[in-house]
């Protein structure tokens, strides 16, 4: 059965109405979001600057790049970090 709002009467109101509809739409919003920022390029690269995930490991190297710290007191900083 047709009527104007719709096959078998349900019309703007099917299953859930405009809350379903609205829920979709959020919900799809958020999975293009999250599926964009799991697959972009520019996520493995922040990492690996940082050092991985650990940045007071990464703070160390870069001051043993400028010489301020030497081998030996990198080395400590590092069993330090791992402990």
């Amino acid at each position: 059965m047709t009527t104007p709002w719709g096959t078998c009467g349900w019309g703007a109101m099917a299953p859930y109405g405009w809350f379903g509809g609205l829920l979709f739409v959020v919900l799809s919003v958020l999975a293009i979001v999250w599926l964009w920022r799991s697959l972009s390029p520019g996520r493995g690269a922040r990492l690996a600057a940082h050092g991985g995930a650990d940045p007071a490991l990464a703070i160390a190297r870069e001051r043993y790049a400028r010489g301020e710290i030497g081998a030996d007191e990198l080395e400590r900083i590092r069993r330090e970090l791992a402990a």
